[in-house]
């Protein structure tokens, strides 16, 4: 219930704070490359359900269009989907929603990928800010984050990925593994010569 109150506030607040940057992201895609301006497709949500997510369009003709790349880059061809959040077939943090053919050529089928169906996918999440592909070292990030996820880390990634809508991709992903390297660096002079083996730093490899 908490999560869902979180959910429902911060998309309509997010909705509210971007509608004239979303007006000015449609007129440029107008503008650049014509319509439509939007991109649907259906994905799976909880329990493998269907849904239909909304993006901002960033490809014509299998090309990525010169708004797209900046969109892609940034992150803003995301921000529609406040509206699938709002319908509730998204959370605004968890797995990556992905289409049955990405889910089947993945091999995430069978019953060891059946965690990622308990919870809603999200618009953002610790694999998406993290910048994992598509594989297993994506599976084990939402993995950790469907176990242990909270409130506060949600609240954490959410200031992340507007860090990236603002800043791009690269820059925070670069900052976050440096930040990653030095925290794993001081546990391991913390843990030095004592009996306890080191931890790994919250997500896993």
């Amino acid at each position: 219930m908490a999560k869902r109150l979180f959910d429902v506030v911060g998309a309509a607040a997010g909705l509210l704070v971007f509608s004239p940057v979303m007006a000015v992201l449609a007129a440029a895609i107008l503008a650049d490359d014509g319509r439509p301006v939007f991109f649907r497709q259906v994905r799976l949500g909880r329990a493998r359900r269907p849904f239909t997510i909304v993006k901002f369009r960033t490809m014509t003709g299998g090309r990525i269009t010169r708004v797209g790349r900046v969109l892609r880059a940034t992150g803003l061809d995301e921000l529609p989907q406040f509206v699938n959040i709002l319908r509730g077939d998204m959370s605004a943090v968890g797995p990556r929603p992905l289409a049955d053919a990405d889910v089947r050529r993945l091999g995430w089928t069978i019953p060891r990928f059946d965690f990622r169906w308990r919870v809603l996918p999200g618009l953002t999440g610790l694999a998406q800010v993290m910048g994992a592909p598509s594989g297993l070292r994506s599976a084990s990030l939402d993995r950790w984050y469907v176990g242990y996820g909270s409130l506060s880390l949600d609240a954490r990634l959410v200031a992340l990925s507007f860090a990236i809508n603002a800043l791009g991709k690269t820059r925070i992903r670069e900052w976050l593994l440096r930040a990653r390297r030095q925290t794993k660096k001081a546990r391991r002079r913390q843990s030095a010569g004592g009996p306890l083996r080191d931890s790994i730093a919250n997500a896993p490899d």
